[in-house]
């Protein structure tokens, strides 16, 4: 199998204890549980340790890890500083890249490499990313920032976006928000995460690599494509004729098709129940017109194309953000609030080698098919004899 230039797709790189996907049957299972398990019966914090430690917590060691969560979530004033002093038309996921990287400057046991140390800075990203993501929110449209109050890692996100309390449903539908993107294997983004920690780099520094892979449109960026997808839609009943004509013009309906799943997305299955509640609640068209957007998408692909496609996350959780008030260019990052318990068990993977010993550093081979002159190199042309290359 010639397994250039196929994005690394079926390419066997590493083993791992974290997480394992099921893409013929449609099963995500984080260390042994099966996500649909976690929805039902788990909250954010619970999945959290489970993700970095390896097990469901006790009772004990649940109180612990909230209270270590809780103590860490207020951000340096200096950075707050720093978030004031940049343009307000900065993009959330650049700003949120910067300043993961900036945290490393307020570890004061940077150089302390153990494995205590790396658990300590996962717990305190997943405890200020929220709070960062929050607070640029509130700087960039002219509100003061928020502190933390006590309450849970769903809880004090929307509390410090909005400046009110969330509903229990909202409360509710954020927690399974982030239990359900808290982990994913080797996507791209855990991916260029684990590949910095090869090098050894410190673990902001891996996060900060996996910020900016989750940012593109194909990974995390996709549920802000969704949304606007869905905005320009606007009427349920324009919905057929909207995916019609985006599929015969060549466009891609995004939240539709998956690398990995060959059948539903557990997690859209998830997110279609919440966001029909939530629409309810909210009394708006947004589920409807989704869920219009997959039958139509659905029905095209199979009569014209004779493929058989399924929605994936980004399908519904764009209108469910959407639904709480929260802003679309914060999809992206709320996927980060929620990835960094997957990125950072990873990272701790990758660097004390838990699942296999491995190579220290990943370094895969490229083909060259550039320009070849022989054996000994091309000839050097002096800059005064060079003539101008026109291309057609």
């Amino acid at each position: 199998m010639d397994a250039r230039n196929i994005g690394l797709r079926n390419i066997e790189v590493a083993d791992t204890k974290i997480c394992s996907i099921d893409g013929e049957n449609g099963k995500l299972i984080y260390r042994g549980y099966d996500i649909l398990d976690l929805v039902n019966h788990s909250t954010f914090e619970e999945t959290a340790y489970l993700l970095l430690f390896g097990d469901l917590p006790t009772a004990a060691q649940l109180k612990d890890f909230i209270r270590r969560l809780t103590e860490a979530r207020g951000i340096p004033e200096p950075l707050i500083k720093s978030l004031k002093n940049r343009p307000k038309r900065a993009q959330p996921m650049d700003v949120l890249q910067s300043c993961v990287s900036e945290l490393a400057d307020y570890d004061l046991n940077i150089e302390d490499s153990s494995k205590e140390a790396h658990v300590r800075r996962a717990i305190t990203l997943m405890a200020k990313i929220p709070s960062i993501v929050a607070a640029w929110n509130r700087v960039r449209n002219g509100q003061h920032v928020i502190d933390p109050i006590e309450g849970s890692h769903a809880t004090n996100f929307l509390y410090m976006l909005r400046g009110v309390e969330p509903s229990a449903e909202e409360t509710k539908v954020m927690d399974i928000c982030l239990i359900i993107h808290a982990e994913h294997s080797f996507n791209a983004s855990t991916f260029a995460a684990r590949e910095i920690a090869s090098t050894r780099a410190h673990m902001y520094a891996c996060i900060s690599g996996a910020v900016g892979a989750l940012s593109g449109e194909l990974h995390g960026g996709a549920n802000v494509q969704v949304m606007k997808m869905l905005l320009e839609i606007a009427d349920p009943a324009d919905a057929d004729k909207w995916v019609a004509n985006r599929l015969q013009s060549g466009g891609r309906i995004m939240g539709m098709g998956h690398a990995v799943y060959r059948t539903t997305d557990p997690r859209a299955d998830i997110l279609a129940r919440l966001s029909a509640r939530l629409s309810r609640e909210k009394n708006n068209k947004w589920y409807e017109i989704t869920e219009r957007v997959e039958r139509a998408t659905k029905k095209y692909m199979l009569e014209h194309k004779r493929q058989v496609i399924y929605p994936n996350v980004d399908l519904y959780s764009a209108s469910l953000y959407y639904s709480m008030g929260i802003p679309m260019d914060l999809n992206t990052p709320i996927f980060a609030i929620s990835r960094i318990a997957g990125w950072s068990t990873h990272v701790i993977e990758e660097k004390f080698a838990e699942a296999a010993p491995k190579p220290a550093l990943y370094r895969p081979k490229a083909v060259y098919v550039g320009k070849y002159c022989g054996p000994m190199g091309c000839e050097y042309t002096p800059l005064s004899s060079r003539q101008e290359q026109h291309t057609s």
